[in-house]
């Protein structure tokens, strides 16, 4: 089968396609002929060395793309009850160090990482619900905020900020999203009450202005650190995105973290969400497997109102 390795890290260039055996299910995996494979600004990092450069993997011997996608169950191992050969599934890589990622004709995941595709959605969209999704649900499970409170959104019009945005407001929370100027209708319309053009004004300031006091809460989506901070009550609540750096917890904020994990409750969650159109996926475009690198440099330039996904 074909897979998107890296033999080193460097520039989009050091992608390539290798000839590889197609991998077995094991006890309590699945495996899964992909459909759709989304490209993420984890896959970025990952190709340019980044990670491995943190001590996030060993960066040793071949290492696989993507972490989540959308296909149908060939194979199941031992142990897997909930989903069978035939259906189709969305799942989820969350390991670094693997030779072979979710970019690939076939990917071996583990069961809990895996349930069935929303109905009627498209593999294409379908792929692009686990990392985006799941990052969004467990940063707020982490903020845990009450209905009616108020959660800033940085990068709402975003992959994981957009989520953030539909997840938040079906929650019963008022968002306060940041998004360029050109973006406000599309953030409203996924149900932000109010918003803040990003720009080179204090974030916090603005925010202020219309939340007096603060946001209760906010979601760094756009890894914004302490300028979002600032737009936080004091004794207020703060997700962080790992890949950026949580910020001082200045004020009594509780700041978390959230490195995103696989959780077969959270993706089932957001199936039945994205099959009643609470949350609305978003393609920019996609692309053949081959053309990997072209997906890099497009995200890297940024601008992109939905996600790359690649189909093998």
């Amino acid at each position: 089968m074909r897979a998107l390795v890296l033999d080193s890290f460097g520039g989009p260039d050091v992608l390539r396609i290798a000839d590889v055996p197609v991998p077995a299910a094991g006890p309590g995996q699945v495996r899964v002929r992909v459909e759709a494979a989304t490209v993420h600004p984890v896959d970025l990092a990952t190709r340019a060395g980044a990670l491995a450069g943190a001590g996030l993997m060993s960066g040793g011997g071949r290492t696989g793309l993507g972490w989540d996608a959308a296909g149908v169950v060939e194979e199941t191992g031992s142990g897997v009850t909930h989903v069978r050969p035939g259906d189709r599934v969305i799942g989820m890589n969350d390991r670094l160090d693997v030779s072979l990622g979710t970019q690939a004709e076939h990917v071996v995941l583990d069961a809990h990482a895996v349930v069935p595709a929303p109905a009627g959605l498209a593999p294409a969209a379908a792929a692009t619900l686990p990392l985006a999704g799941l990052t969004a649900l467990q940063a707020l499970d982490a903020l845990a905020l009450p209905g009616g409170e108020t959660l800033l959104v940085t990068g709402a019009a975003g992959a994981v900020g957009g989520y953030a945005v539909q997840l938040a407001a079906a929650r019963g929370l008022r968002v306060v999203a940041t998004a360029r100027a050109a973006d406000e209708e599309l953030v409203r319309e996924l149900g932000a009450a109010l918003f803040v053009p990003a720009g080179p004004d204090r974030l916090g300031t603005a925010v202020r202005a219309l939340v007096p006091g603060g946001a209760a809460g906010a979601l760094d989506a756009a890894v914004l650190g302490a300028a979002a901070l600032d737009a936080v009550r004091t004794g207020g609540a703060f997700a962080a995105l790992v890949a950026g750096g949580a910020p001082y917890p200045l004020r009594g904020i509780g700041v978390t973290p959230v490195w995103v994990r696989a959780d077969r409750a959270g993706l089932a969650r957001l199936a039945a969400l994205a099959e009643e159109g609470t949350l609305t996926p978003r393609v920019a475009d996609t692309l053949p497997l081959a053309r990997a690198a072209e997906a890099h440099h497009r995200l890297s330039r940024g601008g992109l109102r939905g996600r790359l996904v690649l189909v093998p």
